[in-house]
């Protein structure tokens, strides 16, 4: 398995959570290569397999490297799982051209081309194989001031449904993942307001900030064979931020 954006968040949250079902992993990360390297001991000494690899995610030569690590250190790439992503909060007419290049390029070219070596890697293996983007419910939910975030998971929606259905063929299923509000580095100035924090938790059906790890259930359960039927869609974890009438 490869996580982008393995080190922190969610993804370190995905990459515990997987190498606890047994998964061997790739950490990607672009800084903080320090505690990559501890995560990696962290999976080593709970009897589990990592390696750490600097890599961008907006670099599709860095992409490939990602792979050759999977292919390299455990003989096959398996599952994919494009996690990183970065956001800026603003509004379209705040929004600057070496801005919205630079976050179009992490969120949704790595997950493009990302997604295009995992599978060309996974044909020339065979035996199918799995991708995972993690989106948001801001792939389907309007975020106002946040334009590029939301057009960048927009388009991992459908990167998910098309691709889905053109690597259904070969045996691949591709799925989305939209977590809603949880306790990352992402959201740190909410979390450090308790007034912003108690007003984002009272519009959460189930009333708490998800956390990486819930995140990283899901994403076993989707790549194992529990989820063998799944394909081309989004499964949203948010704590029924979407469905409650007057939530913002």
């Amino acid at each position: 398995m490869v996580v982008t954006g393995g080190n922190s968040g969610i993804g370190e949250g995905i990459v515990l959570e997987a190498a606890r079902e047994g998964a061997a992993v790739v950490v990607d990360y672009v800084s903080n290569g320090a505690h990559a390297d501890e995560l990696v001991a962290q999976v080593s000494e709970g009897g589990g397999r990592a390696v750490a690899v600097e890599a961008d995610v907006s670099k599709v030569a860095d992409l490939q490297r990602l792979v050759d690590a999977a292919v390299d250190s455990f003989g096959r790439l398996d599952v994919w799982v494009s996690n990183a992503g970065i956001e800026f909060g603003q509004s379209l007419l705040e929004t600057t051209e070496d801005r919205y290049d630079t976050l179009l390029g992490v969120n949704l070219k790595g997950a493009v081309f990302g997604a295009k070596l995992a599978a060309e890697q996974m044909v020339k293996q065979g035996g199918g194989g799995v991708i995972i983007n993690i989106s948001s419910i801001h792939e389907d939910w309007p975020m106002p001031s946040d334009l590029a975030y939301c057009v960048s998971k927009g388009g991992m929606r459908m990167l998910t449904r098309t691709a889905g259905v053109e690597l259904g063929q070969h045996g691949i299923r591709m799925v989305g993942i939209g977590p809603g509000a949880i306790v990352t580095p992402i959201n740190q100035d909410t979390l450090d307001d308790p007034e912003e924090l108690a007003a984002l938790e009272s519009a959460i059906p189930l009333a708490y900030l998800g956390k990486p790890v819930e995140i990283g259930r899901l994403v076993c359960f989707a790549a194992s064979d529990a989820g063998s039927y799944i394909t081309a869609t989004t499964l949203f974890a948010d704590g029924g931020l979407m469905q409650k009438p007057g939530a913002v």
